[in-house]
């Protein structure tokens, strides 16, 4: 999961829904690790009982926010941004600005399909805009299956 480090409440609430679902379909969430649109998605997940996993830009695992389980600490900056992108088989995003921008760039050049709410509109080979987040989700679920 990416998206918005300071998204809007709507958006906020989309990304607890989305984590939410993705862990009532069985999948590891990942994000970033911190806060915004990746607290959201990892409380969503562990909200559902499901596991979480934060990669995070600097060297301390403190800097996780709550809900991440496995708190991975990079050094990276915001080069960790594609380590988000690449580390699941499909990305589900959130709002966002320029650091969203990059991920999604990343996944879709790992052909990895990307699905979202409210985020980057960047015509039919970028992302796949969807009415809320855990349709997002349940959509990014789907395609793996269907591959």
């Amino acid at each position: 999961m990416i998206g918005a480090s300071a998204p809007t409440p709507e958006q906020y609430e989309q990304a607890v829904a989305a984590g939410r679902r993705l862990a009532e379909l069985g999948a590891v969430v990942v994000t970033g690790g911190r806060g915004g649109v990746m607290e959201a998605a990892s409380r969503g997940a562990k909200e559902a009982g499901g596991q979480t996993v934060g990669l995070l830009p600097g060297l301390s695992r403190d800097d996780a926010n709550a809900f991440v389980d496995v708190a991975l600490p990079t050094g990276l900056g915001e080069m960790r941004n594609g380590l988000v992108a690449r580390s699941g088989e499909a990305v589900v995003a959130i709002g966002g600005a320029w650091g969203t921008l990059a991920e999604i760039a990343f996944a879709r050049g790992a052909g990895k399909a990307v699905f979202g709410f409210d985020t980057w509109q960047l015509g039919d080979d970028g992302v796949v805009e969807l009415d809320s987040g855990a349709e997002a989700a349940e959509r990014a679920v789907a395609s793996l299956r269907s591959a």
